[in-house]
């Protein structure tokens, strides 16, 4: 077993042992969806998305994919596929890195100081620059509709493993249109 393959397996480990729900996709460890709890004094507290990771074969040399399945308010998340604008994870990336670090470090300062000066949901940034207060709303209103206990339970008995095509997370690129949840196809 080579070292990344050895490492992959130790971060998944770790991941898998903390406080974290974790689901292999295909039984593997290459792609997991990880439930995450949107961080304390935030305007996300109280949410819960699934968050889809995919591991590429040069982990962790190479960053890992990570996409929001369910909907989420923000303007360095697209709305319609989930991808996430994040440097460290997309340009950044160090093998210092792991997994623990997306969603204790990354994923929460993400959630807690958006950069509205580098969308990728246009709206979402201009309506923050624009009318904070309004801005705000908008992200209660995604939580409370698309990041509840009960949505996410739904997600699961919803979404296929095709749904969310590879092209679709952190990369920028939206093919779904689904009203409810982000990366399910359209029937």
């Amino acid at each position: 077993m080579s070292s990344p393959c050895k490492r992959r397996e130790m971060d998944v480990m770790k991941l898998m042992m903390s406080d974290y729900s974790v689901e292999p996709i295909n039984d593997g460890i290459s792609e997991l969806k990880v439930e995450f709890h949107g961080p304390k004094d935030s305007l996300y507290e109280g949410g819960i998305w699934k968050i889809r990771v995919e591991l590429p074969d040069a982990y962790p040399y190479k960053s890992p994919s990570i996409g929001f399945v369910n909907k989420i308010f923000h303007p360095n998340v697209d709305e319609l596929s989930g991808s996430v604008c994040l440097d460290v994870i997309n340009q950044t990336w160090s093998p210092m890195f792991d997994l623990l670090n997306i969603f204790e470090v990354f994923l929460p300062q993400l959630l807690l100081y958006p950069n509205p000066s580098d969308p990728l949901n246009g709206d979402a940034a201009s309506l923050m620059m624009k009318d904070r207060k309004q801005y705000e709303q908008r992200v209660k209103e995604y939580c409370e509709r698309y990041a509840k206990k009960e949505n996410i339970s739904s997600i699961n008995s919803e979404e296929t493993d095709e749904d969310i095509s590879n092209e679709d997370i952190s990369d920028g690129q939206s093919t779904s249109s689904d009203d409810n949840i982000a990366g399910v196809a359209d029937p």
